[in-house]
């Protein structure tokens, strides 16, 4: 029995295709089928059952699975400690994150993580909110950076990195633009087409928990993970955007923006599983992460803050 018959058998289980299988570990689909005959030969047993769609664990295959994460897992940890004992940090670090404002700058954080652990892999992959905190739960990433929901999932930990309100954005040309209006009340969305974020961010069920609360159901037109889509169309008079703020504020020639009453907020935050990873990686990572984005938090609150009391001052100015 060897170690590469064990990580194939984990593999194609977690695949459930020996094709899948071979394309993530960069081998021919014959080799691995090869090894795993061979290793089912040597326990006399067939591991896998072959018969369906897709590729399962027979019953002998899924207790034998057990063992051999075991096994891969105890190979890895031997490895890490080794490295630890040198000072030289390995592993491979798996970060998600929703489509995400300029202001945080995660390409950054990644470089620097990079600089100081230059052996560790890292990968990163967008998707929705919803999608990242069942990857973060399941252990398929270290870290997401996504738009929570009220409720977070059991065994995930956030820490909030942004906390803004939302907005309602609508075009120059659109009537409460050309009245002057600043504020809305969240029952008068009932009447409007709206354009808001999709089903699978955090953000978005916020903002149907209001207007539940609220007492009506939303009319959503249009849907974009991108919020600088949803301040385009709403730009274009597609209908009224819901958006955090700074982002609405950053388009003052195409948009209009009123405060919501009762008042909506959207947040950002850093999740990760509740259990201690045992990955040396993944904790360094963590450590360095919750450490530059708390910086970059109170950095984008700040230049918020500012640029509003700006906005302020300019006003009372020219009035």
């Amino acid at each position: 029995m060897e170690l590469r018959q064990l990580e194939y058998l984990v593999a194609v289980v977690e695949e459930a295709s020996f094709t899948r299988a071979a394309a993530r570990l960069h081998v021919t689909q014959p080799g691995v089928s090869s090894q795993i005959r061979q290793l089912e030969r040597e326990l006399g047993q067939p591991l896998l059952d072959r018969s369906g769609r897709t590729v399962r664990p027979t019953e002998v295959g899924a207790t034998v699975l057990e063992y051999a994460r075991s096994a891969l897992a105890s190979v890895a940890g031997a490895r890490l400690a080794v490295d630890e004992y040198t000072g030289l940090l390995r592993g491979h670090v798996a970060v998600g994150t929703v489509t995400l404002a300029p202001a945080l700058d995660l390409p950054g954080l990644l470089a620097s993580f990079h600089r100081r652990h230059p052996a560790v892999d890292l990968s990163l992959r967008e998707s929705g909110s919803d999608e990242l905190a069942a990857a973060v739960t399941a252990g398929r990433l270290d870290a997401a950076v996504l738009a929570p929901a009220r409720t977070p999932p059991p065994g995930v930990e956030l820490q909030i990195i942004a906390d803004e309100p939302l907005v309602a954005a609508v075009s120059r040309d659109d009537p409460y633009a050309r009245s002057g209006r600043d504020r809305l009340m969240l029952t008068e969305l009932a009447d409007r087409t709206l354009i808001t974020f999709t089903h699978t961010t955090g953000t978005r069920g916020v903002i149907d928990a209001a207007c539940a609360a609220a007492g009506f159901r939303p009319r959503i037109a249009f849907e974009a993970s991108d919020p600088g889509v949803l301040a385009r169309l709403a730009a274009h008079g597609m209908g009224t955007a819901i958006l955090p703020e700074p982002i609405a504020r950053d388009h003052p020639e195409e948009l209009h923006v009123l405060s919501l009453d009762p008042a909506v907020r959207g947040r950002l935050a850093l999740a990760w599983r509740s259990a201690e990873t045992e990955s040396p990686a993944a904790r360094a990572f963590l450590s360095h992460a919750r450490t530059a984005l708390t910086t970059t938090a109170l950095t984008t609150t700040a230049l918020t803050a500012a640029a509003l009391t700006t906005r302020a001052m300019t006003t009372t100015v020219s009035e």
